[in-house]
Parts: structure tokens; C-alpha cells; sequence
């Protein structure tokens, strides 16, 4: 009842757009409700991570990165609205039981709603690594104009991982502590908090298949060098987004009909 009230219905796209902000705002406020802190906790812990990293990469394992603190942070946002939102997506579907038990409403939103509030997150944050950037004299240019593509290929492509996902952990609940598990793996081999060029190059393959590494060397061009990121790798994430977004919806909806029973 309370979506009904909320949501206009005038249109499709309306009607979806008012849908989403009403859920986004719901996740918000639920995910800060009684903290302290708030919201402020998205910053927090990038930090706090990026603290205890630096003291390792950089003082006890001496990694020479020039502007390390914008290039760790950097990668730790981009990583975080990923790995965050996969995370809680796997839970979309058993979470929201009230939702889905609904026979007009439009499930396949839900894991649109978690990656938007992702991004909204990096948003809040974002600022932040301006402030790193000024502080380490990076100077910023008309590439960061860039950046809202590099935001729609990686919300395409979170968005894609985020349907299966979510299907898979209504039959499978093992499904969230499993890709949780991965998801922290993963983080270790992202080249965040060191250069890709240190990896032994037995070992770089495992980087080559991973579609978030060229994404966060797109951002670091973007934000770092000042310059227009690798133009073939950014078509390869944009191409391979088209392919998976629609692959991942189809597993999505096939399951759909079976959320109800399961939950």
C-alpha cells in the first residue's frame, strides 16, 4: 500500500522512475536507520580500508605508485560500489518477501534499486577523491567529463551480475555466503592498492579476464593521467555489458515465477 501511495502511475517511465527513488529512499533509510554516524559511514570505511592498506603496500611492502593515496582510493570506490552491491543483490529476492508476494509488482527493479544505491554511495564519496587528488597535485581535466560513461558501463555490467545472482540465491541459499567469499578473494586480485605491473607475468592472465580491471585503469585515466582511457577496452566492457545484461535478465525472469514458492 505504501508504494501505491507514493508512485505516480501517469506513465511507464514515470511510474518506474518514482518507483525506484521511493525504494532507493526505503533502502537508505533502513540501511542508517539508529546509527550514529549515518550515512557518514560511507566514507568511513573506504578510509579506514585505505588507511590500513597504505601501511602495508606502502610502508612495510614499499610499493612505488606515484599519487598512491588517489590511485588506492580510487580503486577502492570503484571496487566498493561492485562488490557491495553483488553482495547485497544475492539477497534481493528472500529479503523482500513482502515485495515479491505482490502480484503487480515489478521484481526485475530490485537489483536496479541495489546498484543505484551503490552509486549513489560513490557519489557521496566521490568528493572525497577530488580532495585526494588536490592534495596529491593531480590536476583534473576535461576528461573527467568521461566519467558518466565509465558510471553507465559499470552499472550496465553490475546490473548484469546482479540478476543470476539474485535468481540463483532463492533455490541455492548458499549463493550469498559463497560469492561473499569470492567477492573478498577478488579484491586481492585487483590491482587496487598495487600496480598491475607488478603482477609475474605466469599470473597477468587472471587479470586479463577480469572485465573490472580495465574499468579501473578507465577511471584512473580519467581521474589520474587526465587523458581518454584505452578506447578498445572500453568498447571490449561496453560490448561485453550488452551481451550479459540481457543473458543475465533472461535467467532472471525464468526463475521469477518460482520466487513466490521458494520464499
Amino acid at each position: 500500500m505504501f508504494l501505491k501511495r507514493s508512485v505516480s502511475f501517469s506513465h511507464p517511465l514515470i511510474y518506474y522512475f518514482d518507483l525506484i527513488s521511493v525504494l532507493v529512499s526505503r533502502e537508505l533509510k533502513l540501511l542508517y536507520k539508529r546509527s550514529v554516524l549515518g550515512i557518514a559511514w560511507t566514507l568511513i570505511n573506504p578510509l579506514l580500508q585505505l588507511a590500513v592498506f597504505s601501511f602495508v603496500f606502502q610502508a612495510i611492502l614499499q610499493v612505488n605508485i606515484p599519487h598512491y593515496a588517489s590511485y588506492a582510493f580510487s580503486g577502492l570506490l570503484v571496487w566498493t560500489w561492485t562488490q557491495s552491491s553483488l553482495i547485497q543483490a544475492t539477497g534481493l529476492i528472500t529479503n523482500n518477501r513482502p515485495l515479491i508476494r505482490q502480484p503487480t509488482f515489478p521484481v526485475a527493479i530490485l537489483p536496479v534499486v541495489t546498484i543505484t544505491t551503490g552509486l549513489i554511495h560513490f557519489m557521496l564519496a566521490f568528493p572525497v577523491l577530488l580532495v585526494f587528488l588536490l592534495i596529491d597535485g593531480v590536476s583534473v581535466t576535461p576528461a573527467i567529463l568521461l566519467l558518466p560513461i565509465l558510471l553507465v558501463v559499470q552499472f550496465g555490467l553490475t546490473v548484469s551480475l546482479a540478476y543470476p545472482l539474485a535468481a540463483f540465491n532463492v533455490t541455492f541459499r548458499d549463493t550469498q555466503h559463497t560469492v561473499g567469499v569470492l567477492l573478498q578473494l577478488m579484491s586481492y586480485l585487483l590491482p587496487i592498492f598495487y600496480a598491475i605491473s607488478q603482477v609475474p607475468d605466469r599470473l597477468k592472465i587472471i587479470y586479463v579476464i577480469n572485465p573490472m580491471v580495465p574499468l579501473l585503469d578507465a577511471y584512473r585515466d580519467v581521474l589520474l593521467e587526465g587523458q581518454v582511457p584505452n578506447l578498445t577496452a572500453l568498447l571490449g566492457l561496453f560490448l561485453a555489458t550488452v551481451v550479459l545484461l540481457p543473458l543475465g535478465y533472461q535467467i532472471f525472469r525464468r526463475q521469477r515465477d518460482r520466487f513466490v514458492e521458494e520464499i
